[in-house]
């Protein structure tokens, strides 16, 4: 069996690889993300000739996982594309989503171009390439056996999965992202036994998350600050998960009258229709949201607005309050006018809920800038920046360790973390005895 990989080395974008054994098939094709011009590159050229592939295998909706799909397609692949059920009703928000934001990049970067004589770009696919990439995929249930191939549940976001191939004997296990145990509204990552070769993420490979319990004690003060001082509370937020899991903690403080009515905003279109998403998969959830299914996501002062101009108005209403807005990593959709509006107001507060990739404003914000592009214009960051890593849905350094543990591979292929997670972790792994590769671009490995 040989392995190729192509993306998410050394970097947590990008994800793909190709497995060669009785069939020839592609394991994700997501989108990299960081610099426009890189990322427009890195995206609009396939780097393995799409008419070799027979099948393709996605672990999971994330963008970073599944967003290049449209232009698989649109460069000539025309196969399956096998991911589990939720994750398919997921995509069928998510792809034309992404594809509308390539198509206002395109613009925006051929407006400069134009200026200055240069050749016009394409969008890397478009909304209705990413429509017509959906037929493509099928969805099949946990640990369905096809093709010597099953998922098992990696317990990261709705409808997310390991990739467990069985051929020759021989068990390869590809993490995709792992979740952590106890997370609200997923289940508990499933781990399977008795791995020959795994591929595993390390986006958290040197870091202990603080248990997820403390969300809402830090939540809670967070709102009651904002309540005091009649703050904003702008929070950045992957339309994907991460806004269900707000929601659903903000609901739980208030059904247990931990913080008062204050409004709260979900500006988002498309996190709105992905929480309709999660209220339609609610047999995929864990037990205790599928008691409260009813009433996750709907309580007193939560207002859903998919209006342009009822958005803009937020800015023209006193605090407190709370505005959710994509995107997580603040680069493109309505959390930049957000931002934009508030950041040079010392009362207001930046919430940072998730992973922030390198380059990107959101991490420029984490890393403490204070003077940042916001829709080509340059803006003071006067409020606060305050980061929540309690959110991440990623596995830390002790569950991975675990995993590896548990799992007992042979060999490890370590992929998906950036440098100062992957190599630490590298050293862990030395340290149990265990045998690991961080794998180039492009080389083929025999297994």
């Amino acid at each position: 069996m040989r392995i190729q990989f192509f993306g998410a080395l050394k970097e947590v974008t990008g994800s793909k690889f190709i497995i060669e054994s009785s069939s020839r098939f592609l394991v994700e094709c997501g989108l990299y993300q960081g610099k426009r011009e890189k990322s427009f590159i890195e995206n609009k050229n396939i780097p393995f000739d799409v008419n070799d592939i027979e099948f393709m295998i996605l672990s999971h909706a994330h963008i970073d996982h599944s967003g290049n799909i449209p232009n698989l397609v649109r460069s000539g692949f025309n196969k399956d594309i096998i991911t589990t059920k939720p994750t398919v009703s997921l995509l069928k928000y998510l792809l034309p989503d992404s594809g509308h934001i390539h198509e206002k990049d395109a613009e925006y970067i051929n407006k400069k171009r134009m200026k200055r004589n240069e050749t016009l770009i394409e969008p890397i696919y478009t909304e209705k390439d990413a429509i017509f990439s959906l037929k493509f995929l099928k969805g099949i249930e946990y640990n369905k056996e096809f093709d010597n191939i099953r998922f098992i549940e990696a317990g990261h976001i709705l409808g997310s999965a390991q990739i467990l191939i069985e051929e020759n004997g021989k068990k390869i296990l590809f993490s995709g992202d792992l979740g952590r145990k106890e997370l609200p509204l997923i289940r508990d990552p499933e781990i399977p036994e008795g791995i020959d070769v795994l591929i595993m993420e390390t986006t958290y490979g040197n870091r202990i998350h603080r248990p997820y319990e403390e969300v809402y004690s830090k939540l809670k003060d967070i709102v009651l600050n904002a309540y005091e001082n009649k703050s904003k509370i702008i929070v950045p937020s992957f339309a994907l998960e991460r806004a269900q899991e707000i929601i659903y903690s903000l609901n739980k403080l208030k059904k247990d009258n931990e913080i008062p009515d204050i409004p709260i905003y979900v500006d988002s279109p498309l996190a709105i229709n992905i929480t309709d998403v999660f209220v339609e998969n609610k047999d995929y959830l864990d037990e205790e949201a599928k008691k409260i299914s009813e009433d996750l996501f709907w309580f007193k002062n939560i207002h859903y607005i998919k209006d342009i101009e009822e958005s803009k108005n937020l800015n023209f209403r006193k605090g407190p309050m709370v505005i959710i807005a994509a995107s997580g990593m603040c680069e493109h959709g309505r959390i930049l006018h957000h931002l934009k509006n508030n950041i040079e107001d010392e009362n207001n507060i930046i919430l940072i809920v998730g992973f922030q990739a390198k380059n990107t404003l959101g991490r420029k914000l984490v890393d403490g800038e204070k003077n940042v592009m916001i829709l080509g214009k340059e803006y003071n960051v006067k409020s606060r920046i305050i980061v929540m890593n309690e959110f991440s849905a990623h596995a830390d350094r002790n569950d991975l360790i675990n995993y590896v543990k548990k799992t007992d591979p042979e060999l490890i292929f370590l992929v998906h973390g950036e440098d100062e997670q992957m190599i630490p972790f590298s050293e862990y792994l030395k340290e149990i005895g265990k045998k690991f590769i961080i794998p180039e671009k492009g080389t083929i490995y025999e297994v």
